[in-house]
This record gives C-alpha cells, sequence and structure tokens, in this order.
C-alpha cells in the first residue's frame, strides 16, 4: 500500500503562490484518484482537489477553482499543488488521500492519508 507524505507548506502572504507535493512511496494505478483537503483549526476537513490518475481528469472546489492546479509527477508518482493568488481563508493543513471512488469528495472515501503539511497566510 503505498504511503503519502505531503510537502511545500510554509508561510505566504495574500496573493502569493505555494506548491505542495504528495510523494507515494508505492504505485499509483490507473484505478487511483488522488486527492487533496484541507483542515483548518476548529473546522472539518474539506475537499480542495482530485485527479484521476488514469487520464489526468480533474476536479475542485469551488473556492479554489481558478486559483490552484493539481497535476501529476511522472514516472515518479507525485502529485502536486499550484496555490496562486492565496487569502488567510486558504490557510489550514494541506493533506494528499487516495481513493478509487471516481468524482468523490468525501473524506470517508479517501485512505492512505499522508501526515498533512501547514500552509499559513498572513500579511
Amino acid at each position: 500500500q503505498a504511503q503519502l507524505v505531503e510537502s511545500g507548506g510554509g508561510l505566504a502572504q495574500p496573493g502569493d503562490s505555494l506548491r505542495l507535493s504528495c510523494a507515494a512511496s508505492g504505485r499509483i494505478f490507473s484505478s487511483h484518484i488522488m486527492g487533496w483537503f484541507r483542515q483548518a483549526p476548529g473546522k472539518v476537513r474539506e475537499f480542495v482537489a482530485a485527479l484521476k490518475w488514469s487520464d489526468g481528469r480533474t476536479y475542485y472546489a469551488d473556492p479554489v477553482k481558478g486559483r490552484f492546479t493539481i497535476s501529476r509527477g511522472r514516472p515518479n508518482f507525485t502529485v502536486y499543488l499550484e496555490m496562486n493568488n492565496l487569502n488567510t481563508d486558504d490557510a489550514a493543513v494541506y493533506y494528499c488521500a487516495r481513493t478509487t471512488q471516481n468524482g468523490s469528495r468525501r473524506t470517508d472515501d479517501y485512505g492512505a492519508w499522508g501526515q498533512g503539511t501547514q500552509v499559513t497566510v498572513s500579511s
């Protein structure tokens, strides 16, 4: 089973960009959908974006649509989240996870969670 390790978080100012990475220690199969979620203090974990490994199709939560881009790296099994025009609402711990449920945005459908990477947005 793949283990997922996130990196790339840090401190940003409003309007800045960050790129998060999620490295899988095992294989990512064509049936997998790789997702990014985030959790701010006192809030539930929420869906951010996901990518279907077989064909690269992507889908996004409305708050990040047009600002964030999820992509994949090959041949290494890495998933990226490019975050542009950050605002204070984007501050959270960002998690990478995997599912085989096509189109799912539900945390319960995802397994193999990483440990998370902190994104802080402050002026």
